[in-house]
């Protein structure tokens, strides 16, 4: 049973609501959240009410000894200590030594770091305890030997990207910096040839190429240039490379220094806390802080070990992600290219496809197509960093958001190559797939494949028979044994069968028509005709009365409404005010999931309209729909007459307020045309008289005659003798019926009617 945490942050109780969710169907959860965003505490969050409520024993396995006190301090904050609850903090390798000094069989085994799950030493625990429920928790659920986790675990749950962490203010903005293309060192790295045991460079020819002293001259003026002073991480190749690093930057003023697996445990500890407290400058470590290293001022990350493992890239990088306060951002100096590689940090990546096994996480090789980590590309302008410089300026803090907003722009994905629809060949099977971009899609199991336009492909299965898929991999119509497809306009498809025959395809919703639709359209909404039919192309079609004639269906600005008889009688009316004293359907812009009865429309012309299941939505233009009652409601909330009472008067705000508005922008108009008086000078026209300035005609000549405006007004002659007061906005204050008129600078009209007898007008609006 879920219980809320006021602890956690929102992202938080959202991944821990998800989690407890999957834990009804599915025993064992991997959990992905980048670096820096607080797995650790969703983990002790999830452990606390594990054990209040189960009472069973929890057991958490860090990947290494050294997280283990860093694991439980956090569980302490929460109330969790060993003395007082049945929980156990381990490393895998104590475990692995001690099984049966372990205890009794936990309830739930959580595992940090789990990519690294699939080793010897964690698969013997599900043999161990398969009645345990699992939870794995990492940022990187990939391996470079494209090796899923679902012999581990069931199913996988993603949070936000990196992306959207530092755009909502998460994970701190970045600036990057890389290496040139034709850079001696992208030389040096681009002539790598052998691969270790897990498929990524080897370490001693790395070690071999780039241990040497003008590399290591260019780490130290790279951070010289752009973290002079800063706090920060270098990751280097080996334990000789990181000694050679952190003695070169000492003796030119960095306080640096290497810590490596060799590294005594009390000479680290002490490390890591003058690091942490300011008295070390810089860290140079050989992938011992890449995991579960939590200094959250670190100013700069140093990559100086090239590597094609996705999960190393983003663990790396995540060391600096973190915000702290007094930290602006970020410098990430990537001395390798691995920019080059995988993009940057905030490329969007297919963490399902990797989890199933379907994706290897690694990077792309520049000028070869080996990879298989879904990159989403992300836009970018390189510059020098200075003339003659071995590094570009990828990207700077202060451009970062407006570009993360970019990537996520809907047209600028739809015009990205790296986005398009495209077929590939399982070189194993023979069969072919659908990928996108450079994410796979599933079903990919065709013979071959037909045709590909846009959103949608056709393939022949093995069987013979075609399907339609779209962009997603989602099944959209499975047109059966037949000659040949072809795509039309307007998302329609062709089919021609075995007999002979024709059918199509509507794309948008999968439904099969004997003849060839004609598309209508009204605004953005679309119907299509059929013989004397019209079908909507919203994913639950909808059919109106045969024979229907299209001068019913009327376009409304944002919704189509159309007479239809089979309207339900528990679609309640609106009482008073309502228009729709025929049983009405309607279509609502932007909604392509079905159509609605209409239930009446309010004075500021939004609707109310109901759905098949009797629940009824406010629909405005240009905000959608929202929810207000149901025809079974449980509580007063809900109730139909209350709902659409307070609708009412809603709207009629609404209406005030609009025209209020409307009289208040015509009084400024106006305003601007009285204050352009007092350049108004009368003009004829043959025998009629108007008003003007230099720019513009104020009144046009249709009186017989106006005289120069005082105060916003003037006197005008509409036939002989009658004259009244005109506003130089053409307005009438005074009809024509006096002999004479005379206007005062205060605003005061004296009128005479007949000789004698005078009126004396305050003129007003």
């Amino acid at each position: 049973m879920y219980y809320p945490n006021d602890t956690l942050r929102d992202y938080q109780q959202e991944m821990k609501l998800r989690l407890f969710e999957e834990w009804e169907f599915h025993r064992n959860v991997m959990v992905q959240m980048p670096t820096g965003t607080g797995k650790t505490h969703l983990l002790a969050s999830v452990v606390s009410e594990f054990v209040s409520s189960a009472g069973s024993g929890v057991w958490l396995i860090a990947h290494r000894r050294e997280l283990v006190a860093q694991m439980e301090e956090t569980l302490a904050k929460y109330g969790i200590r060993r003395e007082d609850t049945p929980v156990r903090v381990m490393s895998v390798q104590w475990l692995s030594r001690h099984w049966n000094e372990a205890g009794d069989a936990p309830g739930l085994i959580v595992i940090d770091e789990a990519h690294h799950a699939l080793a010897a030493s964690y698969t013997e625990m599900w043999k161990r305890y398969p009645a345990a429920k699992k939870l794995g928790v990492t940022a990187t659920p990939c391996r470079l030997n494209r090796r899923g986790f679902t012999e581990l675990f069931e199913v996988l749950v993603t949070s936000w990207s990196i992306a959207e962490f530092i755009e909502k203010g998460v994970l701190s903005v970045f600036d990057y910096v890389s290496i040139r293309p034709g850079s001696e060192e992208q030389r040096l790295i681009d002539g790598l040839e052998k691969r270790g045991a897990d498929g990524d460079y080897q370490v001693k020819e790395m070690d071999a190429v780039l241990n040497r002293r003008p590399g290591i001259e260019r780490l130290y003026r790279s951070v010289r240039q752009f973290a002079s002073g800063k706090k920060g991480m270098v990751y280097a190749i080996s334990i000789e490379h990181a000694r050679r690093i952190a003695e070169y930057y000492s003796r030119r003023g960095v306080n640096a220094v290497a810590v490596d697996s060799k590294t005594p445990a009390m000479e680290r500890k002490r490390m890591v806390e003058e690091f942490r407290h300011g008295k070390i400058e810089v860290l140079v470590n050989v992938d011992v802080f890449s995991e579960g290293f939590d200094c959250p001022d670190v100013e700069f990350v140093q990559l100086a070990r090239p590597t094609l493992s996705l999960a190393k890239y983003l663990q790396q990088v995540g060391r600096g992600l973190r915000r702290s306060e007094g930290k602006e951002a970020c410098m990430l100096i990537d001395n390798v290219g691995l920019y080059r590689i995988f993009g940057l940090p905030t490329q969007r990546w297919n963490w399902d496809a990797m989890f199933r096994g379907r994706m290897a996480g690694k990077g792309s090789l520049p000028g070869r197509m080996n990879c298989d980590a879904s990159v989403t590309a992300f836009p970018v302008v390189e510059r020098p960093a200075e003339a003659g410089g071995d590094l570009v300026v990828v990207m700077e803090h202060g451009r970062l958001l407006s570009s993360i907003r970019e990537q996520a722009l809907p047209d600028e994905k739809e015009q990205s190559p790296s986005c398009r629809l495209r077929a590939f060949v399982d070189k194993e099977t023979g069969l072919w797939g659908l990928e996108k971009g450079d994410e796979m899609l599933p079903d990919a199991s065709f013979k071959e494949i037909l045709s590909i336009k846009g959103r949608f492909a056709v393939g022949r299965l093995r069987n013979g028979c075609v399907r339609v898929l779209d962009d997603t991999g989602a099944l959209v119509a499975e047109p059966g044994h037949c000659r040949e497809v072809r795509f039309l306009k307007d998302d329609l498809l062709q089919v021609r069968h075995a007999g002979n025959s024709v059918s199509y395809v509507d794309l948008r919703n999968g439904r099969c028509y004997s003849v060839r639709p004609r598309v209508l359209r009204y605004g953005s909404i679309e119907l299509l005709q059929v013989n004397r039919t019209y079908y909507s192309r919203t994913r639950q079609v909808y059919a109106n009365t045969c024979g229907l004639p299209s001068s019913s269906i009327v376009w409304m600005g944002f919704y189509v409404k159309m007479y239809d008889g089979r309207v339900p009688s528990r679609c309640r009316r609106m009482e008073d005010g309502g228009f729709c004293c025929e049983p009405q359907v309607c279509l609502l812009e932007g909604d392509e999931e079905r159509a609605y009865y209409l239930s009446g429309r309010l004075p500021d012309q939004s609707i109310v309209v109901m759905d098949e299941k009797g629940r009824y939505y406010h629909v405005e233009k240009g905000h959608g729909k929202r929810y207000v009652a149901c025809n079974r409601p449980s509580d007063r909330s809900e109730d139909f007459d209350e709902a659409v009472a307070l609708l009412r008067r809603q709207a009629d705000e609404r209406v005030e307020k609009r025209l209020r508005e409307e009289k208040c922008e015509y009084e400024r108009k106006r305003q601007r045309i009285i204050s352009r008086s007092v350049e108004a000078v009368p003009f004829q026209i043959g025998v009629k008289w108007g008003l003007r300035t230099a720019e513009r005609i104020l009144i046009p000549p249709v009186y017989r005659r106006i005289l120069h405006p005082v105060g916003g007004y003037c006197a005008y002659q509409d036939s002989s003798c009658q004259w009244g007061v005109l506003a130089v906005d053409g307005r009438i204050i005074i009809r024509a019926r006096y002999m004479e008129v005379e206007i005062d600078r205060d605003g005061t009209a004296r009128l005479t009617l007949v000789p004698g007898k005078m009126e004396t007008v305050k003129l007003t609006d």
